[in-house]
């Protein structure tokens, strides 16, 4: 199989998701439609989510504003004091321009002559001033970053929170949609894009306005003439910034997307290396996440040359404006009378007016990288949850587990039905079996009776109850399900298995061991109960793996049991194994078996034969080989399983 191009494996990975579910129609085999992909739609809106995360501190930014507001003051003041220490050494200025002068030696200002002694007097007195105002400053400016570290590791815990949250909520089709890789990397790479702005240009946005204001009003103050001659070239650097912005916004957001799949891939391949080697698929493998990365390696240059580039452009337009300031300023110094001293101050504001704007503009790559990734977790906590209980939903208390699925037509998809019009009943204690080719709709009855997806005609009931009308909770509590794909955590045996009842006391972990034939593979392990699993228990075998979870189903109280090929990874010894501990397991209990071993349903109450979503035959081992049909073929192979 060759690679795939690129606009495959861009639809692949970043549009459909990672493909997951069973069956023609099911999660695995239907597509979404493309996502949109360029800049952020509606860049105002993710904006004001973003604030109201960190408004939610006021009290800091409070203080943090405080502490600007002294950073920039002191800033401003320092700036200006440079023209009393100019002044005060230049004997052609007249004293009395000085604003220290007028305040420590009046009655020499008055005279209008200082002599060189006084001069450097003054001169000392101005630099402890200026260091004064300076080290206030620079206090002002450590409290100011360390506060607003706080307020942004604070706000970006509460969107991280907040998307976990939500993730929890999802319904199950949400996952069936999206990569996991993809899926990650809103936790990673997005939320640390936010991080990074709030942390450092939403300091440098708030201080770079309250400097602007500060620093406008001592240019207007100091010289009205040259300040009108800095406005002039405002328009020139908002049209030059808005422009370039436009690009780099477009481009960051391709780049999101890109990484996204880039992500996708990633997770992917590393999950299916064992496969990737056995069918020796590394080099195709290769090829195309050389597609995926090249991709990513020209929307991330794009990106990132509009946004590296916005920087040197607008510092060169400040340089212009600065070289043009000073020029008109000397020109006022010679034909009108203005100190060189106040020529020099304003000389410093032209800088520091138009650094804040340099800074933002230096930064916009973070900013539109953050607001790309803001939209993005916020599309994700834009998802709809899973439709809430009913008013009235109630609590499964003494649950018999009498099932029944009355009329069942259910599709992922619209227009793609996978179950049609299926009824059947379990009296509470009975054991049901599903068989069928594969993508008959034999999960699919699962994933309906534990509400991952309702009916879309029809109903099914527990105890006479429309399942609808039980909270969520309550119903999967009292459903147990080991499922042909296991899952285990990071943590100790004992606690994998307690998953399924937490509050069971060790005995009872120990006495589900044993029942699902695990105990005697623990007892040898190293640290027995107490091994520490990770890697989803990658140092243990796929069949030991699906022992613990048959454990685990084996600790759960619940009445209603679902095994979904629970012994596929298992050998035929230990399937007998199994089988005992089952039977002791499914007593009392209402348990659905999905299997392709029909060796394994043999004993089932009745077993449902499913065909296209159809049941095509009912009735149990005996009534249906002495029929004849489906089953009769399955069982005795004269037709292959599909």
């Amino acid at each position: 199989m060759a690679a795939r191009n690129l606009e495959e494996l861009q639809k692949r990975y970043a549009s459909l998701g990672k493909t997951s579910g069973r069956g023609p129609g099911g999660p695995r085999g239907h597509r979404r439609g493309p996502r949109p992909q360029g800049k952020p739609k509606n860049t105002g809106a993710t904006i004001r989510r973003l604030v109201a995360y960190v408004a939610a501190y006021k009290t800091r930014m409070a203080v943090v504003f405080v502490f600007m507001i002294f950073h920039t003051l002191t800033s401003v003041a320092g700036s200006y004091l440079l023209r009393d220490v100019v002044n005060a050494l230049d004997k052609t200025v007249e004293p009395g321009k000085s604003l220290l002068l007028r305040l420590l030696m009046p009655d020499a200002v008055a005279s209008g002559v200082l002599t060189d002694a006084q001069r450097l007097s003054c001169l000392g007195i101005i630099l402890l001033v200026l260091a004064a105002i300076y080290l206030i400053g620079i206090v002002s400016a450590y409290f100011q970053a360390r506060l607003m570290i706080k307020v942004s590791q604070s706000a970006v815990e509460k969107l991280r929170n907040d998307l976990f949250v939500k993730m929890q909520t999802l319904p199950v089709r949400y996952f069936d949609n999206h990569p996991t890789g993809e899926l990650m990397s809103r936790f990673t790479n997005d939320i640390d894009n936010i991080d990074m702005m709030i942390n450092s240009t939403l300091t440098n946005l708030i201080s770079g306005v309250i400097s602007l204001a500060g620093t406008f009003i001592m240019m207007v103050y100091t010289n009205i003439w040259l300040t009108l001659v800095t406005i002039i070239f405002i328009p020139l650097l908002s049209f030059g910034g808005s422009l370039i912005a436009k690009r780099s916004a477009k481009y960051y957001g391709q780049q999101q997307t890109a990484l996204g799949a880039v992500n996708g891939y990633i997770e992917e391949t590393v999950t299916g290396a064992k496969v990737i080697k056995v069918f020796n698929h590394e080099d195709i493998c290769l090829d195309e996440f050389e597609v995926l990365n090249r991709d990513m390696r020209n929307k991330q240059f794009k990106a990132q040359f509009y946004g590296g580039v916005m920087g040197p452009i607008m510092h060169n337009i400040s340089s212009i404006a600065f070289a043009v300031t000073a020029g008109v300023g000397g020109l006022l110094c010679i034909f009108n009378g203005f100190d060189v001293g106040g020529l020099t101050v304003f000389c410093n504001y032209s800088r520091q007016f138009s650094m804040p704007i340099n800074n933002i503009s230096m930064q916009m790559s973070t900013i539109f990288s953050a607001l790309a990734g803001a939209e993005r977790v916020f599309a994700v906590m834009d998802e709809p949850s899973e439709p809430a209980d009913l008013p009235d939903a109630m609590e499964m208390t003494d649950v018999k587990g009498e099932v029944v699925l009355d009329n069942v037509t259910f599709g992922y998809v619209p227009g793609q039905t996978v179950l049609r019009h299926v009824s059947l009943y379990a009296n509470a204690g009975q054991k049901i079996a599903f068989v069928g080719s594969t993508g008959a709709g034999k999960t699919t009855v699962t994933n309906l009776l534990n509400r991952f997806y309702d009916v879309d005609e029809g109903c099914i009931t527990i105890d006479g109850v429309d399942i609808r009308s039980y909270k969520r909770d309550s119903l999967r509590e009292n459903i147990a399900m080991v499922l042909q794909d296991t899952h285990l955590f990071t943590g100790t045996i004992m606690e994998n298995i307690r998953y399924g009842r937490p509050d069971a006391y060790d005995e009872e972990v120990v006495a589900a061991a044993k029942t699902a034939s695990a105990h005697s593979f623990i007892m040898r392990l190293e640290h027995g109960y107490q091994t520490v699993l990770e890697g989803d228990g990658a140092n243990l075998s796929q069949g030991q793996r699906q022992l613990l979870n048959i454990a685990r189903a084996a600790l759960s109280k619940a009445p209603i049991l679902v095994l979904d090929e629970a012994t596929s990874s298992v050998d035929t010894r230990t399937e007998r194994h199994i089988e005992r501990g089952m039977d002791r397991l499914m007593k009392n209990r209402t348990t659905f078996v999905i299997a392709h071993r029909l060796s394994t349903v043999r004993n089932a109450n009745a077993i449902m034969v499913l065909e296209q979503g159809e049941i095509i035959e009912r009735g149990n081992h005996e009534q249906l080989l002495a029929l004849g049909g489906r089953y009769y073929e399955l069982y005795t192979g004269k037709k292959e399983l599909d």
